[in-house]
């Protein structure tokens, strides 16, 4: 039987293989990212802060080990800039192998070092320097793995096609605190803080290897290859961003703060504030946590079909009023002495943030000409990381020593607002002018 055609004659049997392949790619990419940038969160809330600073008491360790997980953010636009650069003027497949080559050497790397107790301050130091390698690690992936799913999606599937990068970030939340539930259930206290800990940065080297053979078979994406037979670059892309896409790019960044506020504030401080403060099971609090990342997946789903059927704009404006009310929930939900109403406080607001950011992957590069678009998507995202998520669980351990856990439902209402803001400086008609 002949084989069916689409027009250019390109057999459809291989149009929906490369489609398979891209998606496969882009998930598979930024899970086995996600899962090393989660890891160490994790490990920040459960046991770095003892093992790598000096014990002037309990609190003060942890705020250094949230600290520390901050200098990844500080990171991340800088690894925006530079793959970004890469990725606007080599190609976007080339400087997602690089990205996730820096990623996980470098997560490989702190599953062997030194503690405290035996190495003194080089220990930290090391941790911070190989923590700031992920961070630039993680700034060029988003970017990458966005364009290489949005680029290739047929008209009417940008969303659609963009929520496969997305859901890496529940997909590798459950591979890392799933492998930590599993560690901590099978050892003792003692050799979890002795070695178990180790054993999840260490297994990263299989899971990147798997990602580097599956982006190695792909083919660059038919946005970039016009961009280099009809545009080749002439300019410097940062220099070009800022020149002609400057309001984008703020509109873009102040876009992405209510999702890592959000999400970072319900994942690595709401399990150390649970697990310390309150004192529930690190074991039943890590298994609430799992479930309740589900809702952020299919929060995530919704988001993307949606968007296509409206607009990624307008399901960003609803998730980010939705997140004002479950900022304001917050409080009362953490307070009522229940571990149950805190699993339903989680589950509402894993959701909310699948919905503040399912759509940006379809939204952010279509705010971008081709020419700038890794750059500025990637420089949107990771700065709008910092102010949202940054330091929010440092923050938050501060607010809720001081003022209790309702001043950190207010963090992510405020950071809803400034989301607001920037989605409504965002032209209706931005989605209608993307060109592919």
């Amino acid at each position: 039987m002949a084989t069916k055609t689409i027009p250019g004659d390109v057999p459809q049997q291989n149009v929906y293989r490369s489609n398979a392949r891209v998606l496969v790619a882009s998930l598979v990419g930024t899970a086995v990212e996600f899962y090393d940038f989660y890891i160490y969160a994790t490990a920040a809330a459960l046991v770095f802060g003892p093992l790598f600073f000096p014990a002037h008491s309990a609190s003060v360790q942890q705020l250094a080990a949230y600290a520390s997980f901050g200098i990844a953010f500080i990171a991340r636009p800088v690894g925006a800039t530079l793959f970004g650069h890469f990725g606007d003027r080599v190609g976007r497949k080339s400087t997602l192998v690089a990205s996730l080559l820096l990623m996980g050497g470098a997560t490989v790397l702190i599953g062997f070092l030194p503690t405290y107790e035996s190495a003194g301050w080089l220990a930290p130091l090391m941790l911070c320097v190989l923590r700031f390698a992920q961070g630039l690690g993680l700034g060029g992936e988003w970017g990458g793995a966005a364009l290489l799913a949005v680029e290739n999606a047929p008209p009417g599937y940008r969303a659609r096609f963009g929520m496969f990068p997305q859901l890496g970030a529940p997909v590798g939340f459950i591979a890392a605190n799933g492998l930590f539930l599993v560690l901590t259930m099978t050892l003792s206290d003692s050799d979890f803080a002795t070695w178990g800990w180790r054993i999840p940065f260490v297994l990263s080297a299989v899971l990147v290897g798997l990602g580097l053979w599956i982006r190695f078979r792909l083919s660059e994406t038919p946005s970039f290859a016009a961009v280099l037979e009809h545009e080749p670059a002439r300019s410097i892309p940062l220099v070009e961003l800022f020149r002609t896409h400057l309001r984008q790019t703020l509109a873009g960044t102040f876009a992405v703060v209510a999702c890592f506020a959000i999400y970072y504030l319900t994942t690595a401080f709401a399990l150390g504030y649970g697990t310390t403060t309150l004192g529930y099971d690190r074991q039943a609090f890590l298994g609430v946590q799992l479930f309740a990342i589900l809702f952020m997946a299919v929060g995530i789903v919704v988001a993307g079909y949606a968007a296509d059927r409206w607009s990624s704009r307008g399901v960003l404006i609803f998730g980010s009023v939705v997140a004002v009310i479950v900022g304001l929930a917050m409080g009362p939900m953490f307070g009522a002495g229940s571990l149950a109403a805190i699993a339903v406080f989680l589950c509402l607001g894993l959701f909310t943030m699948g919905l503040v950011y399912g759509p940006l992957a379809s939204l952010l590069p279509q705010l971008f000409s081709a020419r700038v678009r890794y750059t500025g998507a990637s420089i949107a995202f990771n700065v709008g990381g910092i102010l949202g998520g940054g330091f929010a669980p440092m923050i938050a351990q501060t607010l809720a020593d001081r003022g209790g856990v309702l001043f950190v439902g207010a963090y992510i209402s405020g950071a809803a607002v400034l989301t607001l803001i920037g989605l409504l400086t965002i032209r209706k008609s931005t989605e209608r002018d993307f060109v592919i």
